[in-house]
Formats: structure tokens, C-alpha cells, sequence
């Protein structure tokens, strides 16, 4: 795992200074403290910080071919690149060393952009063509590894695997746009394809940006996007089979590594899954490693000390203090766009615990988006059949009416609270299910809001972008819809933003088996019957895990890393969150009414309201600005 930065300059080839490539690079450093490389010619430069895992001590980059006609610098990992390899040697491919960066330099000369589509892994790559003098910006199919890019004054266009890179450059201006705080107090991130800061674009999962001499910037261009339009038949014993299969190659095939490998285990399902197959292919212990809450309701080690057991782990646990809060400001360091995910505090724990004794540590995440493990999408499927039943008139009239006369108890008991769904209800399911995956809603924003950022925005909603997507999904009903849109949203934008920057911090290579891209497409596939069952998410694959895992990790209520921020506004952080309404900075962004953020975090304190997610988005973002902007 690495950090990469560099520039190119499409108009003409202006020289470039080196030093201005290590100082991006360098802002990297915790990506990659094994090493530094910086390669420049006319009109460009490319930058790398390592985190050596394969090939020790042959795979330096950047890397070039022996004339120097390609280069590359790259972050990653191409779990296949030994097929590749050979695939390329067939054709006369001479490799000098055993890393998978060479690979990228010999299969842009045979494919050029259509590599991709033979690469299994999680990468960000800039590649340099000195016969076209072109660059060619490639991520990977989920975006599990980052890719930030923007146009400089003189110029060039930057690129960084962070916003600190980027940062890094003196030509940089930090102008924020208030629409990615539309999206970001809406959806609880900043959106994969967008940043805090104007001018800043991510390149999105599954696309390539090829700047060419000469010609303007273009648009990104997809490469892959996953199809849950198609539909998988045969037994269930047989797709359960080959469900297993998958997982199978897919945990094997990223245990290939010259450094101590371990994995997380939260005692969950997934994580659990994952362990068990390590320990199939290993014959060492596994290193597993686990944290627990210092609060019975929010702590899980019980759990996963009964994996570790079954399968005889080297297992390492430790209880953090479920107010552990005190670790804020080093998320925002890590992160520098506000992130509002509290369960970035205990992963960031986590890998601080794995790095102790590992490098690489394999993670569960992926699996809940691919096979409905989530509790909202047993709720949307139930809405989606209720639509399903009566016409969209009758709904808007009959639950529209019910909705608006109904009560808004947050604070009750899950049956009471049925306002929601109500509403639901009443919406078409495009529109209800990115309010029930979002973080603070429409109507609460916009009574946050100051009159000249409601004019400002014209319109500008955080849900479009989940409305758009499930429009225009591959996808046969609504849950197929949900999940590709949290696919080409939730999934890169929040949870592989939050392992990435999380393990990157402590320099531990995160890998996401769950997230093989077969594994995923073999998953969208299964009829909506084989993901979600009898009120089960992931229903196929707990069957077929039931001969490696005990029925009570397998069906027990899913938890995950949970962090009682309520309660914490309401106690600890109470100040905290009384202090947003008197903020000098958000005063000064000319976005806030003040004085309903200050009503808000007293309403959540008297108990007469539940904002606790909201308060916490508010703090983030504020925390973000001072440290992007003083």
C-alpha cells in the first residue's frame, strides 16, 4: 500500500520542479514510510511513498520500463498479477523483478486501457506514455483505493492519493463549496466524485481519466459498473457451493504478502467468514485482532473470542472507553474532508491494535452492500412490496395524510416511530430510500440553513445523486436499486473512505476480500428471496457458512462498531455541542442560522429531540474548516 502524487501539464510540456513532487509526497508519509521515489520529464512528474508488501526489494516506483517509454507510480495490490504475468510473458513480456507494479507497465503496452478489465485488486495508478505524452488516471472497480485531482493556476493538474497531498502544492487555493455540505450533512460524507474544497474532483470507482497533450481535461470514463439486472438459477445447495467458492479464492488470493498478515474480527459475521477461510488456507495461526467497548451493550470481543477459539487464532484484544472522543482531531488529520461515520473512532483503533504485530490485515467489509446485510434493506424491500400493491395516488393520499398527522417520536420504541415509514410510503422508492440511508434530512437542513446558503445551493439536494443512481441502475426491482446506489455511493464514499484513511494513518494495508469484484457480481445476481429471508439480510451466504460458523454468530442481531454519540451530547460533549451555536467560524461561512443549530443541540440535551447524529456532523465539519481554513 502506498501514497502517489504527481502533475501533468496538457498544454504544453512546462518543466517540473522535483521539489514540488516531494512535497506532496511527503504529506503522504504515513501511506508509505518504507521509501520515496519521484521520477520527472517535460511536462511531468510522478511521486510515490511505499508501504513495501511484495517484493521487498525490487518493486521501487516509480517504475519504467528499461527505455523509459512507460511509468508508473501506483498504490494497491493486483491480487492476480502472477496470471497476468504469465499471461504477458506468452507474448514475449520480459519482467525484472517480482512486483505487481510491473505488470501495469507491460499490460498498458499490450492492452492500453483494457488492462483493467484483467485486473483483480484494489489500485489508484497514474501512468505516463511517453509515446503519446499521455497520463492516464485509472481506480479501482469499488474505489477501495483514493484518487483526488484538480487544475492548478499554472496549468497543471494535480493529483494526490489524499487532499494533504494536493494541499502540499504552493499553486493550491482552498475555496470551499457549500454544495458538498449539502451532501455532506445529508449523506454523512463527502461523495466519492466531489471534495470539500471547489476545484477538487475524487476520480469515481470503476473509472479512468486519460489527459492527453494538447487537449483539454475530460470527463471521466467508466470502466466497470456491476449488473444486478441478470438473474442466477439452480439449486440452492449448488449456488451456495459456489458462493463458497468464491470466498474461497477470494481469501486466498489476498494472503499473498513478504509481511505479517493478519486479519480484523469483530465477532461479526463477515469478519467471522473471512477468519474461518484464512484458517482453512493457513497453516500458521491466524493474527487476529479485536476491539471492545468498556460498555456491555456496545462491546462484541465475547463474540469473537469464540471464532478465535474455534479456530485456534493468535488472537489480540483491548477494551477502548466507549467515550473515547479524544481521538477527533486525530480523524480529522486523517481524514481532511469532514466524515461524520462515528465508527471511524473504533476502526481507528483497530488498526492501531493490528499494526502492533501485522502489515496487512483482512477486513469483512462489502459483504452487507452485495448480499443485503443490512437491517434498512429488509425495511425497504417490505415498503417496495406495499408500493407494489397499491398506485401512487392512493399511497400519497392514504400514508401521505397518516404521515403528517403522525406524531415525530424519535425517541420511542421502533414500533411507535411509524412517521417515517408513513412518509415512506408515500414517496416513490427512489426518493424514500436515500432519506432512510442519509444522516440529517431534507427538512432539518433546511431549517439549519441560512437564507442566502438556501438561495445558494438553487435546488442542489444531497438525495439527487441516489435518486439518479437508482434510476438508472441495472436492476430488476427496488432492492437491486438500493444496493446498486449504495454501491456507487454509501460503499466508497463512507465505508472504504473510513478503512482506507483509518489503516493508512497507522500504515497498515487494509485488504477487502468480500469485495472481490466475482464474489460481488456472483452476489447481485441471486434472486432478491436468496439475499434477504424469514427477516434474515445475507441469507444465502449464513447458509452457507453454517459448517464453518456457530449459529450464534451467524444469526445474532447485527451490531458493528457502534458509538453511543447521543449520549454524548447529552453528557461529556454537551458543551461541545452548545458551543456550535456561538461558532465564530460557521458564523463566519454566512451557511448557518445559528441560532437553530443552538435550539438544536438544546433540544437534544433536554431530551425533547433526538439530533445526536446531526450535532456530531456539525462538530466534524466544524473541526474540518478550522483545520483546512484557520
Amino acid at each position: 500500500m502506498c501514497g502517489i502524487a504527481g502533475l501533468y501539464y496538457p498544454a504544453i510540456p512546462k518543466p517540473v520542479d522535483p521539489a514540488r513532487i516531494v512535497q506532496m509526497t511527503d504529506a503522504l508519509v504515513h501511506r508509505g514510510p518504507d521509501g520515496s521515489g519521484v521520477w520527472v520529464t517535460a511536462g511531468v512528474g510522478l511521486g510515490h511513498r511505499r508501504l513495501a508488501i511484495i517484493d521487498l526489494e525490487g518493486g521501487v516506483q516509480p517504475m519504467a520500463t528499461p527505455d523509459q517509454g512507460v511509468v508508473v507510480t501506483y498504490n494497491g495490490e493486483i491480487y492476480n498479477f502472477q496470471e497476468v504475468r504469465a499471461e504477458l510473458e506468452a507474448k514475449g513480456a520480459r519482467f525484472a523483478t517480482d512486483s505487481d507494479t510491473e505488470v501495469l507497465l507491460h499490460g498498458w503496452r499490450a492492452w492500453g486501457p483494457r488492462m483493467l478489465d484483467r485486473l483483480n485488486g484494489m489500485f489508484a495508478f497514474a501512468l505516463y506514455d511517453a509515446s503519446t505524452q499521455s497520463l492516464f488516471l485509472a481506480r479501482d472497480r469499488f474505489g477501495v483505493k483514493p484518487l483526488h485531482y484538480a487544475e492548478l493556476s499554472d496549468g497543471a493538474v494535480a493529483f494526490a492519493s489524499e487532499l494533504k497531498g494536493l494541499l502540499a502544492h504552493p499553486l493550491f487555493r482552498r475555496t470551499p463549496d457549500f454544495k458538498a455540505v449539502e451532501d455532506y450533512l445529508g449523506l454523512g460524507y463527502v461523495p466519492d466524485d466531489t471534495s470539500i474544497l471547489s476545484g477538487v474532483k475524487k476520480l469515481p470507482a470503476g473509472h479512468f481519466l486519460l489527459l492527453e497533450r494538447g487537449k483539454p481535461v475530460p470527463r471521466p470514463q467508466r470502466w466497470w459498473d456491476i449488473d444486478f439486472s441478470k438473474r442466477a438459477t439452480g439449486r440452492t445447495r449448488d449456488l451456495e457451493a459456489e458462493l463458497i467458492d468464491l470466498m474461497r479464492s477470494a481469501v486466498r488470493s489476498r494472503m499473498i504478502a513478504d509481511v505479517p498478515l493478519g486479519a480484523f474480527l469483530s465477532g461479526g459475521v463477515d469478519s467471522s467468514a473471512v477468519v474461518a477461510l484464512m484458517a482453512e488456507s493457513s497453516k500458521a495461526a491466524v493474527k487476529t485482532c479485536t476491539i471492545g467497548f468498556d460498555e456491555a451493550d456496545h462491546d462484541e470481543t465475547a463474540y469473537a473470542q469464540i471464532v478465535a477459539e474455534r479456530f485456534a487464532t493468535a488472537h489480540q484484544a483491548r477494551k477502548v472507553a466507549a467515550d473515547d472522543f479524544a481521538l477527533i482531531d486525530t480523524l480529522v488529520g486523517a481524514f481532511d474532508e469532514p466524515f461524520a461515520d462515528a465508527s471511524a473512532l473504533p476502526t481507528y483503533r483497530v488498526c492501531e491494535l493490528a499494526r502492533e504485530s501485522v502489515t496487512v490485515a483482512l477486513s469483512g467489509d462489502g459483504a452487507d452492500e452485495a448480499m443485503a446485510g443490512y437491517r434498512r434493506y429488509k425495511f425497504f424491500a417490505a415498503e417496495e412490496r406495499m408500493r407494489s400493491l397499491l398506485p401512487q395516488n392512493v399511497r400519497e393520499n392514504l400514508f401521505g395524510t397518516l404521515g403528517r398527522l403522525y406524531p415525530k417520536a424519535d425517541w420511542a420504541p421502533r414500533p411507535f416511530r411509524a412517521k417515517t415509514t408513513l412518509l415512506a410510503l408515500a414517496e416513490g422508492g427512489e426518493f424514500a430510500y436515500p432519506k432512510a440511508v442519509g444522516v440529517t434530512g431534507p427538512a432539518l437542513r433546511q431549517r439549519l440553513y441560512s437564507d442566502a446558503m438556501r438561495k445558494g445551493l438553487a435546488g442542489h439536494s444531497a438525495e439527487q445523486r441516489y435518486v439518479d443512481a437508482m434510476r438508472q441502475a441495472p436492476a430488476r426491482d427496488g432492492l437491486d436499486r438500493a444496493q446498486y446506489a449504495d454501491i456507487q455511493h454509501w460503499l466508497p464514499g463512507d465505508i472504504l473512505t473510513k478503512v482506507d484513511r483509518a489503516s493508512m494513518a497507522v500504515s497498515l494495508e487494509a485488504r477487502e476480500p468480500l469485495l472481490d469484484y466475482r464474489l460481488v457480481q456472483f452476489m447481485a445476481t441471486l434472486p432478491p428471496s436468496l439475499r434477504i429471508r424469514a427477516g434474515q439480510g445475507k441469507w444465502l451466504m449464513k447458509k452457507a457458512l453454517e459448517p464453518y460458523l456457530p449459529k450464534d454468530i451467524l444469526y445474532r442481531p447485527k451490531m458493528g462498531f457502534v458509538t453511543p454519540i447521543s449520549a454524548w451530547f447529552r453528557k461529556a460533549l454537551a458543551d461541545e455541542a452548545a458551543a456550535l451555536g456561538r461558532s465564530k467560524l460557521l458564523h463566519s461561512t454566512g451557511w448557518f442560522d445559528l441560532h437553530a443549530i443552538e435550539k438544536l443541540a438544546a433540544d437534544h440535551k433536554a431530551g425533547r429531540a433526538e439530533h445526536g447524529r446531526t450535532l456530531w456532523q456539525l462538530l466534524m465539519l466544524e473541526r474540518s474548516l478550522t483545520r483546512l481554513f484557520g
